[in-house]
């Protein structure tokens, strides 16, 4: 994927303190700016707005995490169901309006919500843009770029936070976000895990057949763990946005005879690696499954989100090389 720069972001006017939605109701942002605002987003696209988005509809996960932590209620989102069963870092309000699926949202439910801005990610594809910016001005996130996530994160939190005028919070945020990775790096140190080798993936089953998707280089978490002073034990090239690939049981004895810790994820309650792989002679002989180096993340932390998911994938992680 090239890479779109989403730092330029110019507040053009900036005035007495504006207003934002939270649960409903406006209450007061310590951002400031009632004025126009001009944001360029992942498209290179200049979008200019007369006033901080009060009114917002988000179409991925990400995207509404970040809004909601901004103390931005959005009114409408993308698949409230699954939101609440794979996002837990900020639950929604029972205000916010299901608008359809993420891969599918519904233009007639978004514009029926009169927003002032819709944000959503690149990957989702320039139909729906175009569809719903003959309504309502679009903000495209990048959403993900595995040549620089951490980075490519603070550029979509700094960008919609001046969408929404609410530039103070994303900067706290980012400044919460930092502050765990330098302590979780000091813990880790004590604990003796200094550059200890972790394994990230998740995993669905069809009939008797377990796929198996790793989170490879380049992947948010990859990069988080990386940060936090471990290795990624995976070494095999994901896809040039996410980073990540897809195996299967036989493919994942790469790992195997490493020091690794393995993690997966679980949220939706369908555990294809201690159920679907139960009694999987090649996943029982694998060596960190002898060892009892395997790790389920508690549900709800979203590995493809916000700030918070990632503070809380952190905390996951550290807690297990402590244990």
């Amino acid at each position: 994927m090239s890479l779109l720069s989403v730092a330029a972001v110019t507040v053009l006017a900036v005035g007495a303190c504006g207003t934002t939605e939270e649960a409903g109701a406006p209450a007061p942002s310590s951002s400031a700016a009632s004025g126009p605002v001009t944001v360029k987003d992942s498209r290179g696209k200049e979008i200019t707005l007369p006033r901080p988005a009060t009114r917002v509809v988000s179409l991925e996960w990400g995207e509404t995490e970040i809004l909601t932590s901004l103390g931005v209620t959005p009114v409408g989102n993308a698949d409230n169901k699954g939101y609440a069963v794979w996002n837990t870092a900020a639950p929604l309000s029972a205000s916010v309006k299901d608008v359809g699926t993420r891969g599918e949202p519904s233009v007639d439910s978004v514009v029926a919500l009169q927003p002032d801005l819709v944000v959503m990610e690149a990957e989702r594809g320039a139909p729906i843009v175009a569809q719903l910016e003959k309504y309502v001005p679009v903000l495209v996130t990048i959403g993900s770029d595995a040549s620089r996530n951490l980075d490519r994160l603070r550029d979509d939190v700094t960008m919609i936070a001046t969408a929404v005028g609410k530039q103070s919070e994303g900067a706290a945020l980012l400044a919460d976000l930092d502050a765990r990775i330098a302590s979780a790096k000091t813990e880790l140190a004590s604990a003796g895990a200094a550059g200890k080798q972790f394994a990230m993936a998740d995993g669905w089953k069809e009939g008797s057949t377990v796929s198996v998707r790793m989170f490879g280089k380049g992947a948010l978490v990859s990069d988080l763990g990386t940060a936090i002073g471990l290795t990624n034990a995976w070494t095999t090239a994901g896809d040039p946005a996410w980073g990540l690939g897809q195996t299967d049981v036989e493919g994942v004895k790469a790992l195997d005879g490493k020091d690794v810790r393995f993690f997966y994820n679980a949220s939706d309650g369908v555990d294809v690696f201690a159920d679907g792989l139960r009694g999987n002679a090649i996943w029982d002989a694998l060596s960190f499954v002898k060892d009892g180096k395997v790790s389920k993340l508690p549900a709800g932390i979203w590995t493809f989100g916000g700030p918070r998911s990632c503070i809380q994938w952190i905390d996951a992680v550290v807690a297990a090389y402590k244990a």
